[in-house]
């Protein structure tokens, strides 16, 4: 017991990362958009842009460890008929709308795409998206509910 004594003992509590679920919906999204930033910019250089992330599986002796393994991604962006790309915001299972009835962003060529991301990005952090956000997510746990 005298060893204890030594040590200066507290009740703490743990605070949870995101207790905000509308910083937990922006922190989603920006970590989203740099992903795309990150495919467009191997895409403009000609490379494969391939993420990875630790998933946990069981080895041969039935133990599970953690392994690194590629993560899918699906590219936000498309090109149309004539040739312009444009970029679609998905979150919770839903396109985005940025205003009544416009759900996408016009970039023209694909090497304007990581500046109009940042700008993007920008606009989620300074809460210009919070709206949308939160009835994406509404929506989502309606439908999870439902079918539960």
């Amino acid at each position: 017991m005298s060893h204890l004594k030594a040590l200066k003992l507290t009740s703490a509590v743990p605070v949870r990362a995101a207790a905000d679920p509308v910083q937990r919906s922006r922190e989603k999204i920006i970590a989203g958009l740099v992903e795309q930033k990150q495919m467009a910019a191997a895409k403009i250089a000609g490379q494969v842009f391939t993420p990875t992330h630790i998933v946990r599986r069981k080895n041969a002796e039935g133990i599970r460890i953690e392994v690194e393994a590629p993560k899918r991604v699906r590219q936000g962006w498309f090109t149309d008929a004539a040739g312009k790309v444009f970029l679609r915001l998905r979150y919770a299972g839903k396109t985005i709308e940025f205003a009544k009835d416009k759900d996408a962003v016009e970039v023209g060529e694909l090497t304007a795409l990581p500046k109009i991301i940042d700008t993007l990005i920008d606009a989620v952090r300074a809460g210009e998206l919070d709206a949308q956000l939160t009835n994406a997510a509404a929506e989502r746990g309606q439908l999870l509910r439902k079918n539960a």
